[in-house]
C-alpha cells in the first residue's frame, strides 16, 4: 500500500490512487484528487459522486449503464463530466474502490 497526503492528512491508497479506506475521504480531498485527474468540481460532479458513494455503501457494482439509468446523469453527460474514463475517474475522486469492471 502507499499513501499520499492531501490537506497535510495522510491517506493510505492503493498503487493507482485509490483510497483503501473510503471513511478517510471529504469533499475537500475530492477537490485534490480532482485536480491530480485535471477535473474542477461542480455541483453535478458532486452529485455523480454522492451517488456512487452511496451505491457502494449498498454494496451494488457500479457500471456506466447503471450510472446512465440512475436519474443523476446520463451516459453522455457520465462522459463530459469525467472524460477519458469516467468510471475509474469518478470512483477515484469519490474514495471508492476501483470497480472491477475497470482494467
Amino acid at each position: 500500500m502507499a499513501e499520499k497526503a492531501y490537506l497535510g492528512k495522510t491517506i493510505s491508497v492503493t498503487d493507482e490512487g485509490y483510497l483503501t479506506d473510503s471513511s478517510q475521504w471529504t469533499k475537500e480531498i475530492a477537490v485534490e484528487i480532482a485536480k491530480e485527474e485535471g477535473l474542477t468540481l461542480t455541483d453535478k460532479h458532486f452529485a455523480v459522486i454522492e451517488y456512487l458513494r452511496d451505491r457502494v455503501l449498498k454494496g451494488e457494482a457500479l457500471t456506466i449503464r447503471s450510472i446512465g439509468k440512475s436519474g443523476v446523469v446520463d451516459t453522455k453527460g457520465f462522459y463530459e463530466l469525467f472524460p477519458g474514463a469516467p468510471l475509474k475517474k469518478a470512483t477515484k475522486i469519490a474514495g471508492v474502490a476501483k470497480p472491477v469492471s475497470c482494467v
